[in-house]
């Protein structure tokens, strides 16, 4: 019990939660609020009254102002209340966040304790070696069944160069001596043979032995 719930004989009361306490600063703020309006409205009706006043009632023009400066003083004061309302609105704003915030991250963590409490590092560890084992040994399978039996693993490569080398030489034989066949033959001609012009020579012979008839 408090020294002052003590005194009084009264017991402490509960606090009240940061949402309670801030719909309680938010009510005063709006009771304040209204009480500067209140304030405000009642200044500038002062004011009208010391105008009135000015010239024909001195007295009642200075009463006016009297109470136009106790209406600021009070709104003087509310503004300043208003202020330090803010600052706790906000720090308690400020503090029901990080509440809210604090209570899901311990959720989360209770979350993940309990995902993990039926797990064990070292059974982790040994079903990924496992796992890693299992891998390798289809892989190894995979290799395995991808490669060939028995089909040229045995071969000499010398024999096979020169099986080639014959090869080429058989069908370099073939090309020369092959005979062509009857449709691969040069067409026979149809038309008249022409026959082959004689030589400058032979001209001149002819030409020579018509002359020597011709003078005989």
């Amino acid at each position: 019990m408090s020294f002052f719930g003590k005194m009084f004989g009264k017991k402490e009361e509960k606090a009240p939660s940061t949402g309670e306490a801030i719909q309680k600063l938010k009510e005063t703020e709006d009771m304040l609020i209204k009480k500067q309006e209140y304030l405000e409205a009642k200044i500038d009706q002062e004011v009208v009254i010391a105008k009135k006043n000015a010239s024909k009632n001195k007295r009642a023009a200075i009463q006016a102002l009297k109470r136009k400066k106790r209406y600021e003083k009070q709104l003087q004061q509310i503004d300043g209340t208003l202020s330090t309302i803010e600052v706790q609105r906000e720090a308690l704003e400020g503090a029901n966040t990080n509440t809210a915030v604090l209570k899901t991250m311990k959720n989360a963590a209770d979350a993940l304790k309990n995902a993990h409490l039926n797990m064990d590092v070292d059974e982790v560890h040994n079903m990924m070696d496992d796992i890693a084992d299992q891998q390798d040994l289809s892989n190894e399978i995979s290799n395995a069944i991808s490669n060939p039996i028995g089909f040229g693993e045995d071969m000499d490569e010398d024999e096979l160069e020169k099986e080639l080398e014959a090869l080429e030489e058989e069908a370099m034989d073939e090309h020369l001596f092959k005979v062509p066949h009857p449709h691969e033959l040069p067409a026979v001609p149809t038309g008249e043979i022409a026959k082959p012009k004689p030589s400058k020579k032979v001209e001149d012979e002819d030409d020579m032995k018509e002359l020597e008839n011709w003078a005989s």
